[in-house]
């Protein structure tokens, strides 16, 4: 507690290459109020190291295998700053949009490690920015993309969810509740932010409350006059509302009555 409260800054340092993370160890460790907790190469080990040990600090790699920095960032505790580091410099701009304290570029430099660690303090005790999963889920794909993946964190475990797969999105307050293979999972995300991240080609927002994967439909049913059921592969039943039954209709070339 003596030292936390001397300034020392505890520090995670995640990056998929072992040279990349032996330098950064490296220079890091001749800072005598860095204290580093642990290193990873991947971001599966980085969720769980952030929510074992609190970091303060946490310098991410952006590009990474099984998950990417912002899809880390996006798991973990807000409270958390990240440092992203990379050697590109077109994730900067994306960088700061999802509320990192800063964005070093390799190969690394001792002033800009110093002002990124400065910056990380001056965040420590603050309010976190509230995280925005739509924002976040945004920055890890190239513009004008739409989403491939949603990553979810459930308890200790991290689900990977790859959009082929989802059959159905349903709104629960705050959260959505994704269905894929057989279960559900749930993410703190709005239904309308997911809705616009998705290829429209393929999801369609047939209800306030509900998304459906097209290629799980199976027929639309007539449940009373201008009022539409989704029947899906599964036998799940859907409300279509008058503005998703347009969707679709415009998607399917449905005529009205099928």
């Amino acid at each position: 507690m003596t030292d936390r409260a001397a300034g020392e800054i505890r520090v995670l340092i995640v990056d998929d290459e072992a040279p990349a993370r032996s330098i950064l160890r490296e220079m890091l460790s001749e800072r005598e109020d860095v204290s580093i907790v642990a290193e990873c190469a991947n971001g599966f080990e980085a969720v769980k190291a952030a929510a074992d040990l609190g970091p303060d600090v946490v310098f991410l790699d952006v590009e990474m295998p099984k998950l990417d920095g912002f899809e880390v960032r996006e798991l973990i505790d807000p409270q958390i700053a990240v440092v992203f580091v990379t050697a590109y410099d077109s994730y900067a701009l994306r960088a700061f949009e999802v509320h990192a304290v800063d964005y070093v570029l390799k190969p690394f430099r001792a002033e800009r490690l110093d002002a990124a660690l400065e910056r990380a303090r001056a965040r420590r005790g603050q309010p976190p920015a509230p995280a925005d999963a739509t924002a976040l889920a945004a920055a890890a794909r190239p513009p004008g993309t739409h989403l491939s993946r949603i990553v979810v964190r459930d308890g200790t475990r991290v689900h990977v969810v790859p959009v082929e797969k989802l059959d159905l999105v349903e709104a629960q307050d705050d959260y959505v509740a994704l269905k894929t293979e057989g279960r559900k999972l749930l993410k703190q995300q709005t239904i309308g932010g997911l809705a616009d991240a998705l290829d429209p080609s393929r999801f369609v927002r047939v209800h306030r409350s509900y998304i459906v994967n097209i290629d799980r439909l199976e027929r639309l049913e007539l449940y009373s006059k201008g009022s539409y059921v989704a029947i899906l592969a599964d036998g799940s039943r859907i409300p279509v509302s008058r503005e998703g039954y347009t969707r679709l209709k415009a998607l399917l070339g449905t005529e009205d009555g099928a």
